[in-house]
């Protein structure tokens, strides 16, 4: 009797243990550029690996080749009861949005883009703040007072890196120039390095010495330019210092990681929420990169002077402005 006890015993146990551990079936829609594009997209690839490792369970993904795989991927992963799906772009929202009312029951994740739904959780980063330390960075390394910046797609979300990084910037050097490049309108701006590396000659050859890019993969095109003119570059997202070492001034490194693992942990551990997440300085969802890759590069003076900028903003001294609030950059 009690062998047959124990014996339903364990097989009750074997089945919830199976059960619990098929609860959490997780998911990641790249966008645009793929998963290895050394910048926005792998810093998700890096979470979610990290949260495979750690927690032991394993996830799924997808590296969409075109806009209209968008809604087409979320919907397969939905139909197959993957849960939490985290989706990587503001691009993705308005797939998001579809596929999540027609889910109520699944978890769903968007980085930089709101959607507001129940079962979605909407992650955004104060990118201004992270920004305005490398722009103190630029201006303090420049020696001709010219500075670059080469942004990906034109959209507001782009010009709120290049606000951040001018008024950091000016707050060093006031009188500093900064040459503004977009490199298009449409999602293949992610990943053209050539048209990057074309910019990045313009701008040097306008006299800019440190030139930061909001490009991803595009932004590859940005720092080998610089590297092969003898100026420095600007990484972003992912730390990207290690491309060019000594050839890399730091990296304004985003978060994307941390919000990634979180959304998979949160699910895993019975603590998910929907709603808005906003991380910036203070929640440790921006910052800047130092490394054995750039730690010559950065002086005393440098680095006294940035860890001063992000005391005073996370002590309100300095209010970063939002350009995605306020259309306009002020500075």
């Amino acid at each position: 009797m009690l062998k047959t006890t124990f014996a339903a015993m364990l097989t009750v146990c074997l089945t919830a243990g199976a059960a619990a551990a098929a609860e959490i079936q997780p998911a990641v829609l790249y966008d645009l550029g793929g998963k290895f594009d050394k910048s926005f997209n792998e810093a998700a690839y890096t979470g979610a690996e990290k949260f495979k490792k750690e927690a032991g369970v394993d996830y799924r993904d997808f590296e969409i080749q075109n806009d209209a795989q968008r809604e087409q991927a979320l919907r397969n992963f939905a139909r197959k009861g993957f849960s939490p799906i985290v989706a990587i772009g503001f691009t993705q929202a308005t797939a998001v949005e579809k596929v999540a009312k027609e889910f109520p029951d699944l978890k769903f994740a968007i980085v930089d883009m709101v959607v507001d739904l129940p079962n979605v959780r909407s992650i955004v980063f104060k990118e201004q703040e992270g920004s305005w330390l490398v722009g103190v960075l630029a201006a303090s390394a420049s020696k001709s007072h010219k500075l670059g910046f080469v942004g990906g797609m034109d959209i507001p979300l782009i010009r709120k890196f290049a606000c951040g990084y001018v008024g950091g910037a000016k707050a060093v050097d006031p009188k500093i120039e900064i040459y503004q490049n977009m490199t298009g309108t449409t999602g293949a701006a992610w990943n053209d390095p050539v048209k990057g590396g074309e910019l990045a000659k313009s701008q040097i050859d306008r006299g800019a010495d440190v030139i930061y890019h909001a490009a991803g993969g595009t932004g590859l095109g940005v720092l080998q330019a610089a590297a092969d003119a003898g100026k420095l570059g600007i990484g972003v997202d992912s730390n990207q210092n290690h491309l060019h070492p000594g050839k890399v001034l730091t990296s304004m490194v985003k978060r994307v990681d941390v919000a990634v693992f979180d959304a998979f942990q949160d699910a895993k551990a019975g603590k998910w929420t929907g709603g808005v997440q906003v991380l910036g300085l203070k929640e440790n969802g921006v910052g800047w990169a130092l490394d054995d890759n750039n730690k010559g590069l950065i002086t005393p003076a440098m680095k006294a002077a940035v860890e001063q900028a992000e005391k005073d903003i996370l002590a309100g001294k300095i209010v970063v402005h939002d350009y995605m609030a306020d259309k306009t950059c002020p500075y």
